[in-house]
C-alpha cells in the first residue's frame, strides 16, 4: 500500500506516478491543478473548457511522465504539456482567428489611477476577453516567454503574424485598461474621491 507523506520528495512522487500509483497521481494533481487550471483558463477563456483541457493534460502527464529525464524543472516540463494541450485544443476547435486590421491606440491609460484598483483577477479577466488569436499569442509571448519564432512554429503561422497579433493584443488590452480607468474615475467622481 502506497503512503504519501508530506515530506516525500518530488523525485519519489514522479517515480510513483510513473508506476501508475493512483494516490501519487492524486497528490501531484492536487498540488499543481490550481496553477494549471489558471493557465488553461488564460488560453481557453471559459472555465468548463479550461477544466476539460487541464484534465486531458494531466492524463498526458501521467502517461508520458516516464519521458521526463530529470533535466530542467519538473513543473516547467508539466507546464509545457499543459500549454501544448491548450494549443492542441484550440487548433482542434479552429477558433483561433487571426485578425488582419490593426487598430490604433488613442491615448495611454493612467496606470497610477488604476494601481490601487486593479487586481490580478481583473487583469486575467481582461486577458480572457481578448479574441482567441490575440489571447493565445499574448499568453505564449508575454506570460510563457516564447519567442515569436517559437510561437510561429507552435501555431503554424508566420513570425510577423505572431508579432502583429501581439501588437493587437496589447492595443486591445490598452483600450480595455482605458475603459477601466474611465470607470474608476467616474466611480471616484461619484463618491467624491478625486
Amino acid at each position: 500500500m502506497l503512503r504519501i507523506h508530506k515530506s516525500e520528495t518530488l523525485d519519489q512522487l514522479i517515480k510513483d506516478c510513473g508506476k501508475g500509483h493512483q494516490k501519487a497521481q492524486k497528490v501531484l494533481f492536487d498540488r499543481y491543478a490550481p496553477k494549471f487550471k489558471g493557465i488553461c483558463l488564460r488560453y481557453m477563456g471559459r472555465l468548463d473548457e479550461a477544466e476539460d483541457v487541464m484534465i486531458t493534460a494531466f492524463l498526458k502527464i501521467f502517461d508520458k511522465i516516464h519521458t521526463y529525464k530529470g533535466e530542467g524543472h519538473f513543473e516547467g516540463w508539466m507546464r509545457r504539456v499543459v500549454v501544448n494541450q491548450c494549443l492542441s485544443e484550440l487548433r482542434k476547435q479552429r477558433h483561433m482567428y487571426l485578425e488582419s486590421s490593426l487598430e490604433e491606440a488613442g491615448q495611454i491609460a493612467d496606470y497610477d489611477l488604476l494601481e490601487g484598483n486593479l487586481r490580478a483577477e481583473d487583469l486575467m479577466n481582461l486577458i480572457a476577453e481578448l479574441p482567441i488569436g490575440y489571447r493565445t499569442v499574448f499568453n505564449l509571448y508575454a506570460i510563457e516567454g516564447y519567442s515569436h519564432k517559437e510561437i510561429s512554429l507552435e501555431l503554424g503561422i508566420n513570425e510577423n503574424t505572431s508579432k502583429s497579433q501581439l501588437s493587437r493584443a496589447r492595443v486591445h488590452l490598452q483600450k480595455a485598461l482605458q475603459q477601466l480607468e474611465m470607470e474608476v474615475h467616474m466611480k471616484n467622481k461619484t463618491y467624491g474621491k478625486q
